[in-house]
């Protein structure tokens, strides 16, 4: 269930974001949708192997290169989903720059992982 939530957050995460960057285009929600879904599956699968690939550019740069490595992901995102249009690398990198933004006030208001016991 908290799968499903945290889904929703991000796609209305990447609505938001859209709205905000004249660079990103989602044709809709359910695009949103799926874009959420795109970035869940590269962030789990992709992500580890370019983080360990990357690793002493990671720690010369003090962890901003991860920064490099969302973006990245964020256009692999472009190239798998229809109706997701990114209009190059840096509209990709302010994109997830944003998207976590907005990612983590919303989960602040959703209350995902801050369950009372």
């Amino acid at each position: 269930m908290n799968f499903i939530v945290q889904i929703l957050v991000s796609s209305f995460a990447v609505m938001v974001a859209q709205w905000l960057l004249p660079g990103v285009h989602v044709d809709g929600f359910m695009t949103g949708i799926f874009v959420a879904l795109a970035l869940a599956f590269f962030n789990a699968l992709v992500k580890p192997i370019l983080i360990f690939l990357t690793l002493p550019a990671t720690i010369i740069s003090l962890g901003l290169f991860l920064l490099v490595i969302n973006a990245v992901i964020i256009l692999m995102a472009d190239w798998l989903v229809d109706g997701f249009y990114v209009n190059g690398f840096w509209w990709a990198f302010l994109f997830s720059i944003i998207l976590s933004i907005t990612t983590s006030v919303f989960n602040s208001f959703v209350g995902t992982g801050n369950q009372p016991n």
